[in-house]
């Protein structure tokens, strides 16, 4: 045994020719726990991305969403140019009459 090196911290040892070692003395309910956090982990990060996955989807619906009612409005921006212009021939033309009655 003169080569091989050991560490032995608490209940886990580690020794050169064989890795990792747990002790009989760790509890089953550590273990489970770690199991258990682990497992928790896993479901925590795939409900993430389920989320991640949903949110782009919105973000695509609401960006076309977007585009339509940018569109909407540019229409209502050339209407209301379009009625200005009338608006004015229209004052321009009352004007006119009135001032051909004085």
């Amino acid at each position: 045994m003169s080569g091989m090196k050991i560490l032995q911290v608490g209940s886990l040892t580690v020794s050169n020719d064989t890795g990792w070692h747990i002790a009989k003395s760790v509890p089953a309910t550590l273990l489970l726990g770690l199991i258990t956090q682990a497992g928790a982990i896993v479901w925590t990060v795939s409900m993430m991305m389920a989320d991640i996955q949903d949110n782009q989807t919105d973000i695509v619906e609401f960006g076309q969403r977007i585009s339509k009612v940018e569109q909407l409005v540019q229409n209502q921006a050339v209407s209301m140019a379009r009625i200005d212009v009338n608006i004015e021939h229209i004052r321009t033309s009352v004007e006119k009459m009135a001032n051909r009655d004085d």
